[in-house]
């Protein structure tokens, strides 16, 4: 298992172990050192998660960027960062009350 995937892919293991080693290929992927650090990766990863209401994969994401070298400061600015563009999404829909005045 792909030390970044989240544990219910261990779950998909025994029913599909093609769907499996796809799912660690993407995660190895997805996560190796490139041009951001894994610590970085982690962050972006725990915001979309923030964004989509994953709490429980908020919460594994950020042990896995602390352990990784996060601080706290750094976990807070990512996820004020999710807040801040998920929310713009309502801010542009509240534009449609200005237009029909």
């Amino acid at each position: 298992m792909s030390q970044y995937n989240p544990k219910f892919v261990e779950d998909i293991k025994s029913y599909d172990p093609a769907l499996y080693a796809v799912a660690n290929a993407a995660a190895d992927t997805a996560y190796a050192e490139g041009a951001l650090d894994v610590k970085t990766k982690l962050l972006i990863a725990m915001a979309l998660d923030a964004v989509q209401g994953n709490q429980g994969g908020v919460g594994s994401l950020s042990a896995k960027a602390r352990g990784a070298g996060a601080t706290e400061d750094e976990i807070r600015e990512a996820l004020r960062l999710a807040y801040f563009i998920s929310g713009m999404k309502v801010v542009k829909a509240a534009c449609g009350a200005a237009e029909q005045k």
